[in-house]
């Protein structure tokens, strides 16, 4: 590979191969990085849910001198 760019410019290195790779490959590179930051607000959002529902539960059960406590 290195072969491949030692005798290209630099500008070709550095700018002209990420264009052509961003053109290429952006649509798919976008719809990772949407997916990802989806499922990670899908278990934040989880982990709050089951979280807050651990909360009401505790709360609103268990002995009266615990209800005390909070």
């Amino acid at each position: 590979m290195r072969e491949i760019f030692a005798g290209l410019p630099w500008w070709v290195k550095w700018v002209a191969v990420p264009v052509v790779v961003l053109s290429v490959f952006g649509g798919l590179i976008a719809n990772v990085i949407g997916f990802v930051v989806s499922l990670l607000f899908n278990v934040l959002l989880f982990v709050a849910l089951v979280a807050g529902l651990i909360f009401v539960v505790r709360k609103f059960t268990g002995s009266p001198s615990s209800r005390e406590d909070w």
